[in-house]
């Protein structure tokens, strides 16, 4: 190549090239999208609606996919049935339901009929409850593990936990320094598979990228339509659902 040649040859590769006319659509979107910017609306704030996940104005979005996961899950609210806190969900959602405790690591829950931390249970019996009901606690317990593992001990053989942990939400007022996780449903497949191995598994994350904005700033699920609400976005999980049963 001669050396005039070679000048207009590097000349050649320095020269941007042409936009094409997707590029040239792409940025003319673009700049639509900047004359345009998101309209945040009553949510552009940096404190919430409500403090109460919602509840002062409604029903907590959480709550929405936690009790839509149970009463799917009614048939095997049955036996003898043990839930955190109160019996609440027992109640409302139980089967042919024979006998009810409840289980709390405050001895002054006067509801409570156990007494224990579920990471170290051993003072509760194995092979005692048909059901489990297991919703929005697993968040405030480090040992995960040990929680999980002792869940599936105290389940007879063929009994069913039904569990719910929170993938995004605030932290409690009074929980800053004892609540520790948020966990995808990746997560929860491999802790419960390797824990209840043998038996049945069933992992669903519920929400969407809507329904966890709504959460986080404190509107109600009456707040957003059945539309919005009942479309699950496995990229945005609030919740996710776990449904393990030991194996027989």
């Amino acid at each position: 190549m001669r050396p005039a040649e070679e000048v207009t040859s590097r000349a050649m590769a320095k020269r941007p090239r042409r936009p094409s006319k997707d590029d040239r659509l792409r940025w003319r979107r673009r700049l639509e999208r900047l004359r345009r910017p998101a309209w945040l609306g009553t949510i552009r704030r940096t404190t919430p609606l409500s403090d109460h996940w919602g509840r002062d104005r409604g029903t907590p979005v959480d709550r929405y996919y936690i009790e839509r996961f149970l009463a799917d899950e009614r048939d095997a609210i049955r036996g003898h049935v043990l839930e955190v806190m109160n019996a609440d969900y027992t109640e409302r959602f139980g089967g042919v339901v024979e006998r009810r405790d409840v289980l709390d690591v405050d001895p002054a829950n006067e509801a409570a009929t156990i007494v224990a931390d579920l990471s170290a249970a051993d003072s509760v019996p194995s092979d005692l409850f048909d059901c489990f009901i297991l919703t929005q606690t697993l968040q405030y317990i480090y040992d995960l593990q040990a929680a999980v593992e002792h869940a599936h001990r105290i389940l007879r053989p063929g009994g069913t936990l039904l569990c719910t942990i929170p993938a995004v939400s605030r932290i409690a007022r009074l929980q800053l320094e004892s609540e520790y996780w948020r966990v995808t449903p990746a997560a929860c497949s491999r802790l419960f598979g390797d824990v209840f191995a043998g038996g049945d598994l069933a992992v669903r994350g519920h929400g969407n990228v809507l329904t966890a904005v709504a959460f986080l700033i404190g509107m109600a699920a009456e707040e957003l339509s059945p539309r919005e609400l009942n479309r699950d976005d496995p990229f945005f999980p609030l919740v996710v659902s776990v449904r393990a049963t030991r194996a027989a």
